[in-house]
């Protein structure tokens, strides 16, 4: 993953056409928003808000009025918080006391991003815009992180933090606002932290990046030592194409079942050989276009059958069409359709996408219903602005899933394909459709 964007094998794209940064142009996402059901008719929330509407004032700041943000304020959609509620475990019937201490383990590179929202068109060349509203957050790996551990899953990361005050917020943020596990990450002296600016508008977003590689003497523990990694259930690997990272390796011979994605190969060469790691991985996620072109095939479906050559498990992200799998171990296939909603910033969706699956996985669900959850996860987190913090917890998914079925003239059909969330959500959600958790962003904070 570089910077704080989805890779482009993460998940579907909430986008419009226009071309993604490392590839050609990517399908188009449903992004309607109706009463009734979509086209497909799969379910749909009607009266979602604005993107002004979905950015209350933080504390005792006045609120936002017609579509405007104060302009002395910043603003950042799901800051760290404490959890509300009743909490989900989905892991919790399988759970015994010889578990490994953690359910996932991942690693990669933390940005901070700096977003700015309420923009009415892209920037022009020569002229200076204004944003209504600013926010900031964790990016990069972190919004995996957060995805994961807003699930209910115990989630350990490794990453190189700087010893700046970005830093410091992007660690605090993680572990203190989000219960994720640090100890194998680490804090570099002298380095300054990545930072990722970007820019929301018309669905879109546009991102300018910096940072520098962490000194060689401060490579983490799996690069040195990978016999040192943390026990876990499941391990996220972002593969890289021609090269190999022997840490994966060892967290699949320790029996923890890994989960790849993959970005976009910018050597062209699209050799499945090239992604070494994918022989240890027990499900690979990458995007359709991806897909054909690592398999040679003109047709999705016929490659995500044709990647289980090399996978037990291929996850193939169809934009508005939604998504395909195939397990060969058991010979089942699943197709959902995308949820249609109004995509405000796609960021972090591809993430979402898979922490949602990740989860079914781990629980053991039948492939339809993780395909169906990792939809789900990944259309509610791009009704926010920002990447890490806008992924949903389950008292969301919960307000989602009692909405939408008070919504007049909805497809039974496409209601009973997250009929299983019945049994996995607490009693009452204690939160209103759709949350509004607009708190201040870094911009306030104050190093201990």
């Amino acid at each position: 993953m570089t910077a704080s964007s989805t890779s482009a094998g993460e998940g579907p794209e909430y986008r419009d056409d226009r071309e993604h940064p490392q590839g050609p142009p990517r399908p188009e996402a449903a992004v309607s928003v109706e009463g009734q059901p979509s086209a497909e008719g799969q379910p749909s929330v009607e009266g979602q808000p604005s993107p002004a509407d979905d950015m209350p004032s933080a504390g005792d700041a006045p609120s936002p009025a017609d579509g405007e943000y104060p302009s002395d304020r910043e603003y950042i959609v799901g800051a760290p918080h404490a959890p509300l509620g009743p909490q989900v475990d989905p892991l919790a019937a399988l759970r015994t006391t010889d578990d490994p201490p953690w359910d996932v383990y991942l690693t990669g590179t933390v940005f901070l991003d700096i977003i700015f929202t309420g923009l009415d068109s892209a920037p022009v060349r020569g002229t200076e815009s204004w944003a209504r509203g600013m926010g900031s957050s964790p990016g990069g790996v972190a919004n995996m992180a957060t995805a994961l551990a807003r699930l209910g899953l115990r989630t350990s990361l490794a990453a190189a933090f700087g010893d700046d005050h970005y830093g410091e917020y992007c660690w605090d943020a993680l572990e203190q606002g989000e219960g994720i596990d640090l100890s194998p990450s680490r804090t570099v002296p002298g380095w300054h932290s990545p930072v990722t600016v970007s820019m929301a508008y018309e669905g879109e977003r546009t991102m300018v990046s910096h940072g520098h590689e962490p000194p060689p003497e401060d490579v983490l523990v799996q690069e040195v030592a990978p016999q040192l990694l943390p026990r876990a259930r499941a391990a996220v690997a972002s593969l890289t194409p021609g090269r190999s990272a022997p840490w994966i390796a060892e967290a699949a011979r320790k029996g923890t079942r890994v989960f790849g994605d993959v970005g976009w190969d910018d050597t062209g060469a699209w050799d499945l050989a090239g992604l070494t790691d994918l022989a240890h991985c027990e499900a690979f996620l990458p995007n359709a276009e991806e897909a054909m072109r690592y398999t040679r095939t003109d047709c999705p479906r016929t490659a995500a059958h044709a990647l289980t050559e090399h996978v037990p498990v291929a996850v193939v992200t169809l934009g508005a069409e939604g998504a395909y799998a195939v397990d060969r171990r058991t010979g089942e296939s699943a197709e959902v359709p995308a949820i249609a909603v109004e995509a405000l910033d796609p960021t972090g969706a591809g993430d979402v996408f898979v922490a949602g699956f990740v989860t079914g996985s781990l629980a053991g669900w039948p492939l339809a219903d993780r395909l169906a959850f990792a939809g789900l996860t990944a259309a509610l987190s791009v009704q926010e602005f920002g990447g890490s913090l806008s992924a949903p917890g389950w008292s969301e998914i919960a307000a989602w899933w009692r909405r939408v079925q008070s919504v007049p003239g909805q497809d039974p059909a496409a209601l009973r394909r997250y009929a299983f969330l019945d049994a996995l959500l607490p009693a009452a959600s204690v939160e209103p459709w759709p949350r509004r958790r607009a708190v201040p962003t870094i911009g306030f904070g104050r190093s201990a």
